[in-house]
């Protein structure tokens, strides 16, 4: 009972630590050999993949969960800066606007 009110606390604690964004999306009765995405796509059971979404995601043979793969910037200065999303990379990077080349510091992400 101690080792099951230990794992509560941790959990109860670290929780609030996490900013991903995690969906699911339930199995899809009929399919015996694996999970449908969104994109009609099958996906065997215990796979995982990173959608063109950025995405990283994984199929059980209760459904199909997925989370995002990167991190967000908060902290840093939003109107001298902006934040700008490579789809190639699945990542962030915070410039001026004035000019791109030249980065912005960031003090937080979340993800």
């Amino acid at each position: 009972q101690n080792t099951i009110m230990a794992c509560l606390l941790a959990l109860a604690i670290s929780m609030p630590l996490s900013d991903a964004s995690c969906f699911y999306m339930p199995f899809k009765p009929g399919m015996s050999n694996g999970c449908l995405d969104g994109e009609g796509k099958v996906h065997e059971f215990d796979s995982r993949w990173r959608t063109e979404d950025c995405n990283d995601c994984s199929c059980s043979k209760t459904g199909i969960g997925c989370c995002t793969s990167y991190m967000t910037p908060v902290g840093y200065d939003e109107e001298k800066c902006e934040r700008i999303f490579s789809k190639d990379t699945c990542s962030y990077k915070v410039v001026e606007k004035d000019d791109h080349s030249k980065e912005c510091p960031v003090h937080s992400w979340v993800g």
